[in-house]
């Protein structure tokens, strides 16, 4: 299928692994432009060579890579140097570490809901409207899984991330709506990502149990008794940003093979 978005131009954050270089991937083997942020910039640069030798890339898809703080008003700035305008924009930002809320100060919290809440909504504001009047736009956030089903020990990300969702679901169906511009969530399950190894160590060291037993448990509780990886995920993210996917807007998708229970 043509998703009909060579051409585009594309920024997408926490691209240098993971989720964000999945999305990148996937955008730039539909023929996009990228523009892809980390904080490593050794991280990234390697990332960058990688998506310009994929065999999959159109030769005219242009990789730009820039080394910043997206959450940061100076990393955002460094963003829109490199480019101002973008027709796609991938919001995703390394998520809060987990814990008891006990122990999380006012402080753990203003930087929670400063990066997996402000920064998208920084970005969104900064890009909309250059979309709007273009008649063309696509902002996909990367949240999380716990924004539909909290996980106890991530509840600076259950916070923040349901603040960002809720935001979404009103700003989605604004005027932007009937001007070609469209905002969703994807919000990850148990994708095999250094995110997931560092909360599945986490739950072993807090239950005393070896890491393989918790990684099992945690496998096999997915009906799809596999964790997801970061190709099959950007493939979502590039359908969402096609222009086959116009209608959708405020969606909160869950890709998480099948371990959320509920009907709704």
């Amino acid at each position: 299928m043509d998703l009909g978005i060579a051409g585009k131009w594309a920024l997408v954050g926490g691209a240098s692994k993971g989720l964000g270089r999945g999305c990148a991937q996937a955008l730039v083997r539909e023929g996009v432009n990228v523009v892809i942020v980390a904080r490593g910039a050794e991280a990234l640069e390697a990332t960058a060579a990688e998506l310009r030798a994929d065999p999959l890339r159109p030769a005219a898809a242009q990789v730009l890579a820039v080394a910043a703080d997206i959450t940061t008003v100076e990393g955002r700035a460094a963003v829109f140097a490199a480019r101002k305008d973008f027709d796609i924009v991938v919001t995703n930002a390394g998520g809060p570490p987990p814990g008891d809320f006990r122990d999380w100060d006012r402080e753990a919290w203003l930087k929670a809901v400063d990066a997996n809440m402000l920064t998208p909504i920084e970005l969104i504001k900064a890009t909309v409207d250059g979309m709007a009047a273009r008649g063309f736009g696509r902002i996909v956030n990367i949240t999380s899984s716990a924004v539909k089903s909290p996980i106890d020990t991530l509840g600076l990300s259950n916070g923040a991330r349901s603040g960002l969702t809720g935001f979404v679901a009103g700003v989605s169906r604004s005027a932007l709506a009937g001007k070609g511009v469209t905002i969703n969530n994807l919000l990850p399950g148990a994708f095999d990502t250094d995110r997931l190894q560092t909360n599945l160590k986490g739950a072993a060291a807090k239950s005393g149990q070896p890491l393989e037993s918790v990684v099992d448990g945690r496998r096999n509780a997915i009906p799809a008794k596999r964790f997801g990886n970061s190709e099959e995920f950007g493939a979502i993210c590039a359908f969402l940003c096609s222009v086959h996917a116009g209608y959708m807007t405020g969606q909160n998708i869950l890709p998480d093979g099948g371990a959320y229970p509920g009907t709704y």
